[in-house]
Protein backbone atom coordinates (compact mmCIF):
# COMPACT_ATOMS: atom_id res chain seq x y z
CA UNK A 1 0.00 0.00 0.00
CA UNK A 2 1.52 3.60 -1.21
CA UNK A 3 1.95 6.14 1.50
CA UNK A 4 -0.64 9.17 1.74
CA UNK A 5 0.77 11.94 0.33
CA UNK A 6 0.37 15.33 2.54
CA UNK A 7 1.53 18.53 2.07
CA UNK A 8 1.48 21.24 4.98
CA UNK A 9 0.90 24.47 3.56
CA UNK A 10 3.78 26.71 3.87
CA UNK A 11 2.13 30.06 4.47
CA UNK A 12 4.89 31.98 6.98
CA UNK A 13 2.94 30.16 10.17
CA UNK A 14 5.23 28.85 13.05
CA UNK A 15 5.75 25.72 14.40
CA UNK A 16 5.05 23.97 11.15
CA UNK A 17 8.11 21.49 11.84
CA UNK A 18 6.58 19.72 14.20
CA UNK A 19 3.32 18.97 12.15
CA UNK A 20 5.60 17.83 9.77
CA UNK A 21 7.46 15.36 12.22
CA UNK A 22 4.16 14.14 13.48
CA UNK A 23 2.66 13.51 9.94
CA UNK A 24 5.52 11.36 9.17
CA UNK A 25 5.53 9.32 12.24
CA UNK A 26 2.52 8.15 11.35
CA UNK A 27 2.95 6.45 8.53
CA UNK A 28 2.67 9.85 5.68
CA UNK A 29 4.92 11.47 3.10
CA UNK A 30 5.17 14.84 3.66
CA UNK A 31 5.85 17.84 1.83
CA UNK A 32 6.18 21.20 3.37
CA UNK A 33 5.27 24.26 0.55
CA UNK A 34 3.28 26.99 -0.60
CA UNK A 35 2.87 25.31 -4.25
CA UNK A 36 -1.04 25.27 -5.55
CA UNK A 37 -0.69 21.98 -7.91
CA UNK A 38 1.52 20.44 -4.82
CA UNK A 39 -1.18 21.46 -2.38
CA UNK A 40 -4.02 20.33 -4.42
CA UNK A 41 -2.38 16.94 -5.82
CA UNK A 42 -2.03 15.85 -2.31
CA UNK A 43 -4.15 13.05 -0.73
CA UNK A 44 -4.35 15.64 2.35
CA UNK A 45 -3.74 18.98 3.21
CA UNK A 46 -2.53 20.53 6.50
CA UNK A 47 -3.37 24.24 7.13
CA UNK A 48 -0.84 25.46 10.11
CA UNK A 49 -1.41 28.23 12.00
CA UNK A 50 -0.54 30.26 15.56
CA UNK A 51 -0.48 33.72 17.13
CA UNK A 52 -2.75 35.83 15.62
CA UNK A 53 -6.20 35.55 13.45
CA UNK A 54 -5.94 38.65 11.35
CA UNK A 55 -1.88 38.00 10.68
CA UNK A 56 -2.51 34.38 9.80
CA UNK A 57 -5.20 35.19 7.40
CA UNK A 58 -3.02 37.95 5.82
CA UNK A 59 -0.58 35.12 4.99
CA UNK A 60 -2.86 32.35 4.01
CA UNK A 61 -4.54 34.46 1.32
CA UNK A 62 -0.94 35.65 0.44
CA UNK A 63 -0.26 32.09 -0.79
CA UNK A 64 -3.24 31.80 -2.78
CA UNK A 65 -4.58 29.69 0.40
CA UNK A 66 -8.47 29.96 0.33
CA UNK A 67 -8.37 29.73 -3.23
CA UNK A 68 -6.48 26.38 -2.71
CA UNK A 69 -8.77 25.45 0.36
CA UNK A 70 -11.73 25.99 -1.83
CA UNK A 71 -10.64 24.07 -4.79
CA UNK A 72 -10.03 21.70 -2.72
CA UNK A 73 -13.11 20.93 -0.83
CA UNK A 74 -14.74 21.41 -4.29
CA UNK A 75 -12.95 18.42 -5.33
CA UNK A 76 -14.08 16.54 -2.32
CA UNK A 77 -10.56 16.33 -1.12
CA UNK A 78 -9.58 16.49 2.33
CA UNK A 79 -8.34 20.08 4.61
CA UNK A 80 -6.90 19.54 8.23
CA UNK A 81 -6.84 23.06 9.92
CA UNK A 82 -4.94 23.10 13.33
CA UNK A 83 -5.18 25.93 15.60
CA UNK A 84 -5.61 29.06 14.20
CA UNK A 85 -6.09 27.50 11.38
CA UNK A 86 -9.03 26.39 12.41
CA UNK A 87 -10.00 29.83 13.24
CA UNK A 88 -9.80 31.63 10.12
CA UNK A 89 -12.17 28.61 8.91
CA UNK A 90 -14.91 30.61 10.63
CA UNK A 91 -16.47 34.13 9.05
CA UNK A 92 -14.15 36.23 11.47
CA UNK A 93 -12.74 36.98 14.92
CA UNK A 94 -12.85 39.33 17.57
CA UNK A 95 -9.23 39.71 18.38
CA UNK A 96 -7.49 42.91 17.79
CA UNK A 97 -5.29 43.74 15.14
CA UNK A 98 -4.22 47.32 12.58
CA UNK A 99 -5.27 45.22 9.74
CA UNK A 100 -8.54 43.27 10.23
CA UNK A 101 -9.20 40.54 8.20
CA UNK A 102 -12.39 38.70 7.65
CA UNK A 103 -12.34 35.10 7.68
CA UNK A 104 -12.71 32.40 4.83
CA UNK A 105 -16.46 31.65 6.01
CA UNK A 106 -16.44 27.99 5.46
CA UNK A 107 -18.39 27.92 8.57
CA UNK A 108 -20.28 31.04 10.45
CA UNK A 109 -19.64 32.48 13.15
CA UNK A 110 -17.10 34.77 15.28
CA UNK A 111 -14.23 33.53 16.98
CA UNK A 112 -14.38 35.25 20.33
CA UNK A 113 -11.86 35.95 23.96
CA UNK A 114 -12.39 32.62 25.72
CA UNK A 115 -14.85 33.50 28.69
CA UNK A 116 -12.30 32.33 31.57
CA UNK A 117 -10.30 33.59 34.71
CA UNK A 118 -7.16 32.46 33.18
CA UNK A 119 -6.35 33.48 29.83
CA UNK A 120 -4.89 31.88 27.41
CA UNK A 121 -5.66 28.58 27.78
CA UNK A 122 -2.63 26.35 28.16
CA UNK A 123 -2.43 22.65 28.68
CA UNK A 124 -3.59 19.42 28.57
CA UNK A 125 -7.55 19.26 28.25
CA UNK A 126 -10.60 16.36 27.69
CA UNK A 127 -12.65 16.71 24.56
CA UNK A 128 -16.26 15.67 24.53
CA UNK A 129 -16.38 14.40 20.64
CA UNK A 130 -18.85 14.31 18.22
CA UNK A 131 -21.21 11.44 18.21
CA UNK A 132 -19.59 9.16 14.97
CA UNK A 133 -16.38 10.98 14.90
CA UNK A 134 -13.67 9.71 12.58
CA UNK A 135 -10.81 11.85 14.47
CA UNK A 136 -11.21 10.86 17.86
CA UNK A 137 -12.40 6.98 17.29
CA UNK A 138 -10.29 4.87 19.80
CA UNK A 139 -9.41 8.41 21.92
CA UNK A 140 -12.31 8.41 24.16
CA UNK A 141 -11.37 9.83 27.56
CA UNK A 142 -8.07 11.27 25.98
CA UNK A 143 -6.28 14.85 26.87
CA UNK A 144 -5.20 17.37 24.02
CA UNK A 145 -2.80 20.08 23.88
CA UNK A 146 -4.25 23.63 23.65
CA UNK A 147 -2.54 26.87 23.59
CA UNK A 148 -5.14 30.00 22.67
CA UNK A 149 -7.27 32.80 23.76
CA UNK A 150 -9.61 33.10 21.20
CA UNK A 151 -12.16 30.30 19.93
CA UNK A 152 -15.30 29.54 18.45
CA UNK A 153 -17.72 29.68 21.34
CA UNK A 154 -21.21 28.41 19.61
CA UNK A 155 -22.34 26.36 16.98
CA UNK A 156 -25.55 27.67 15.49
CA UNK A 157 -28.31 25.01 15.39
CA UNK A 158 -29.00 26.05 11.72
CA UNK A 159 -25.62 25.38 10.69
CA UNK A 160 -25.80 22.12 12.54
CA UNK A 161 -28.98 20.90 11.45
CA UNK A 162 -28.63 21.80 7.76
CA UNK A 163 -25.45 20.36 6.72
CA UNK A 164 -22.89 17.68 8.05
CA UNK A 165 -20.77 19.19 9.97
CA UNK A 166 -20.40 18.06 13.20
CA UNK A 167 -18.36 19.71 16.72
CA UNK A 168 -16.50 18.36 19.60
CA UNK A 169 -16.43 20.08 22.59
CA UNK A 170 -13.77 21.63 24.66
CA UNK A 171 -14.61 23.39 28.21
CA UNK A 172 -12.27 26.71 29.51
CA UNK A 173 -14.29 28.81 31.81
CA UNK A 174 -17.14 28.24 29.22
CA UNK A 175 -17.81 25.81 25.88
CA UNK A 176 -15.87 26.40 22.85
CA UNK A 177 -15.67 24.48 20.00
CA UNK A 178 -12.77 21.73 20.00
CA UNK A 179 -12.47 20.06 16.67
CA UNK A 180 -15.01 20.44 14.10
CA UNK A 181 -15.99 17.28 11.28
CA UNK A 182 -17.72 18.67 8.00
CA UNK A 183 -17.17 16.10 5.16
CA UNK A 184 -13.61 17.05 3.77
CA UNK A 185 -13.22 19.46 5.80
CA UNK A 186 -11.78 19.06 9.61
CA UNK A 187 -10.18 21.36 12.14
CA UNK A 188 -9.04 21.09 15.59
CA UNK A 189 -8.49 24.26 18.25
CA UNK A 190 -6.08 22.32 19.84
CA UNK A 191 -2.99 21.16 18.96
CA UNK A 192 -2.45 17.14 17.52
CA UNK A 193 1.44 17.38 16.81
CA UNK A 194 1.85 18.54 20.23
CA UNK A 195 -0.30 16.28 22.24
CA UNK A 196 1.60 12.94 22.20
CA UNK A 197 0.12 9.71 21.71
CA UNK A 198 -3.01 11.25 21.91
CA UNK A 199 -2.51 13.47 19.14
CA UNK A 200 -0.80 11.24 16.91
CA UNK A 201 -3.37 8.63 16.86
CA UNK A 202 -5.54 11.61 15.97
CA UNK A 203 -3.33 12.29 13.09
CA UNK A 204 -3.78 8.51 12.31
CA UNK A 205 -6.82 8.27 12.28
CA UNK A 206 -7.23 11.65 9.75
CA UNK A 207 -4.31 10.28 7.84
CA UNK A 208 -5.68 6.84 7.51
CA UNK A 209 -9.08 8.11 6.25
CA UNK A 210 -7.42 10.02 3.57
Amino acid sequence: MSQQQVVVLDHGSGNVRSAVRALEHVGAAVTLTADREAALAADGLLVPGVGNFHACIAGLRGVGGGEIIDQRLADERPVLGVCVGMQVLFEGSTEPSGDPQPGLARWPGQVVRLEAEVVPHMGWSPVTPAEGSTLFAGLAGERFYFVHSYAAASWPDDAAAGGSARPSWGQHGSPFVAAVEDGPLSATQFHPEKSGDAGLHLLKNWVMSL
